[in-house]
């Protein structure tokens, strides 16, 4: 499925995003802040791993998103970054708020540069959409807000089938339910904390994925997907989901 990544000359793998969290603090983000217990084994994949840890990249300015995702363990196991921004769509993100209705395009890349999943949220007016395609361009499903006021929620859709939800838990959207088309729920999403000072200065939003059990394809990799652009892709306005 993996494929080399777009803009790497020379088969040249980039290299994972950085960021200052070590194992240790890894698993203290899971278990104590997000109060999810050790899990099972996983096979190491983003695809295999019953709990992931997405953290943001501290940036002072966001310009341009980057996340690293961590097993339960604190092992670096995928980069989510976003690419082909242009010089103009940097400007107007630090300088204007009209960022919110621009396209915005992630990659999912394993520890060795490879595109797992490709997100394409299209520009918004009200409700957001993103598009997950896998690295040859073909399309396995999207993420289709449904309302823009009070608990957001979000269908998976694959063509016209709804497979399962992101349903948000307060009208703050902070945690999320993930069910499937029965309404169980298939995987949680919780917001950890770093701090008064971290929160309000920087730019850092961090999240721990708990999936409760192995998933088949195409709800894997929307789940998946959901799990990764919580806030970077569904969110884009800080100031609130609109």
């Amino acid at each position: 499925m993996a494929q080399g990544g777009p803009g790497a000359p020379g088969g040249y793998a980039p290299a994972p995003v950085q960021t200052a969290y070590t194992p240790d603090k890894v698993q203290q983000q899971v278990q104590q802040q997000a109060g999810v217990a050790p899990a099972g084994p996983g096979g190491g994949s983003i695809f295999s791993e019953p709990v992931l840890v997405v953290n943001q990249k501290t940036q002072l300015i966001e310009v341009t998103n980057q996340y690293a995702v961590f097993d339960q363990q604190g092992r670096q196991i995928a980069s989510v970054v976003e690419v082909g921004q242009s010089t103009a769509k940097k400007v107007a993100r630090v300088l204007t708020s009209l960022d919110q209705y621009m396209t915005h395009k992630l990659e999912v890349r394993d520890p060795g540069g490879m595109v797992q999943l490709v997100l394409t949220r299209p520009a918004k007016l009200l409700k957001s959409r993103v598009v997950v395609t896998r690295p040859d361009g073909s399309e396995i499903g999207q993420i289709v807000q449904q309302n823009a006021i009070g608990k957001i929620r979000f269908g998976l859709m694959v063509g016209e089938h709804q497979i399962g939800m992101i349903k948000a838990e307060n009208w703050r959207a902070w945690n999320f339910a993930i069910v499937d088309h029965n309404d169980v729920e298939v995987a949680r999403i919780t917001k950890t904390w770093e701090g008064v000072l971290r929160t309000m200065f920087t730019t850092a939003d961090n999240y721990v994925v708990q999936i409760h059990h192995r998933l088949a394809d195409p709800l894997l990799s929307l789940v998946i997907a959901s799990a990764l652009t919580v806030d970077t892709a569904l969110k884009q306005d800080s100031r609130g989901w609109n």
